[in-house]
């Protein structure tokens, strides 16, 4: 038994430097991806004029979350790891360190809950988003994420032990300990109660979709003349194209009663078409990819912190740990991907702006919707 013992120990002595190598080319292959990938994906959206708009503002402060997270934290744990998972760096610090992660997390989390309700509006009442969710509307639902994050993960920090440095986890985070000694199931449902909320907001904006989808009877409808231009439910669009060019005289046929003059471009008019529509399903599209990998990605750490709470005898594998940690550590990272290879829109935006890989379109016109 005393050679089996013996054995083992020298595989893990073997295995430890190389589990370090391990987490230090990882976690620095994250912090790079990114911080560069975040950083490239904020300056397109404040560079083109296009993408001012309500949903990419919250997409904007989302990348700057996980830089904030990417450039602050995880040069901590990088050095913790580097120096054999020890903390060097005094207490303060590792409240502050501690208390940025968890706010990053919760702000995610929140924000993600917000975007899902603003998608479908966009979807079930484009009206109302159209009007209502201006620049200004924007800024007050971000300042008002930040504020619910910061409620969230300060107070851990006037308390004497709850924000620690967790050896096996090489960070500075909250301490979950049985649900009788902290609040760390709180914290725990918390988070929980906000991932399933805004998957049950996705699941009704597809069963929405799904609704509208269902065909009608096509009707036939007969035409109105007034001067030789036909309008109504029964024209067709060259009626309403010979109307426009000047051709028909009289009040404006019902059926270009959606047509608003733009106030930027005097004498241009713009129909709202199917296109707009898809265009907002794509991007809710990819806001819901995004839900879904935090939610995947943070879905294994979550266990394990659940396991903490309630197990009394049994710890967590500390492969499992790691694994899970490290998973978290990657969500910050996936989003740019995400972005890119999910949004035409963004592709074309990044191809132009940043990569200047073509001639830029003229600004494509806004609508208004009655």
């Amino acid at each position: 038994m005393a050679n089996y013992s013996h054995a083992a120990d020298n595989i893990l002595q073997n295995l430890s430097p190389l589990t370090a190598f391990l987490k230090l080319t990882s976690l620095g292959f994250i912090i790079g991806v990114s911080v560069v990938g975040n950083l490239l994906i904020s300056i397109l959206l404040v560079k083109d004029k296009s993408l001012h708009r309500a949903p990419y503002y919250f997409l904007l402060d989302l990348c700057c979350s996980d830089i904030l997270r990417s450039a602050i934290c995880f040069p901590f744990v990088f050095n913790s790891v580097k120096n054999g998972s020890t903390w060097t760096y005094g207490t303060l610090t590792c409240k502050v360190i501690a208390f940025l992660g968890v706010l990053s997390c919760f702000h995610t989390a929140f924000m993600l809950f917000c975007i899902s309700v603003t998608r479908y509006l966009a979807i079930a009442h484009h009206r109302f988003y159209t009007k209502r969710l201006t620049f200004w509307t924007c800024l007050a639902v971000i300042c008002m994420v930040w504020t619910l994050s910061v409620a969230m993960a300060f107070p851990p920090v006037l308390d004497v032990g709850t924000y620690s440095f967790i050896r096996e986890e090489d960070q500075c985070t909250f301490q979950h300990r049985s649900f009788r000694a902290n609040d760390s199931l709180g914290f725990m449902l918390l988070l929980a109660l906000i991932l399933l909320a805004t998957q049950l907001v996705y699941l009704k904006l597809i069963f929405f979709v799904h609704d509208r989808r269902k065909m009608k009877p096509v009707q036939f409808v007969a035409a109105v003349s007034q001067n030789w231009t036909f309008h109504g439910p029964g024209a067709s669009g060259q009626a309403a194209a010979n109307w426009l060019a000047g051709f028909g005289r009289g009040p404006t046929p019902p059926t270009l009663l959606g047509i608003r003059q733009n106030a930027n471009t005097t004498g241009r008019r713009r129909l709202l078409v199917l296109e707009e529509f898809k265009m907002e399903k794509r991007i809710s599209r990819m806001f819901y990819i995004m839900t879904f990998l935090f939610l995947t990605l943070w879905g294994p750490y979550l266990v394990a912190c659940y396991w903490r709470v309630f197990a009394r005898g049994p710890v967590v594998p500390g492969g499992f740990l790691t694994a899970a940690v490290w998973m978290s550590f990657a969500q910050a990272g996936i989003n740019p991907f995400v972005c890119i290879f999910s949004n035409r829109e963004l592709r074309r935006c990044f191809s132009t702006t940043l990569l200047y890989c073509r001639k830029s379109r003229l600004p494509r016109e806004p609508y208004c919707v009655i």
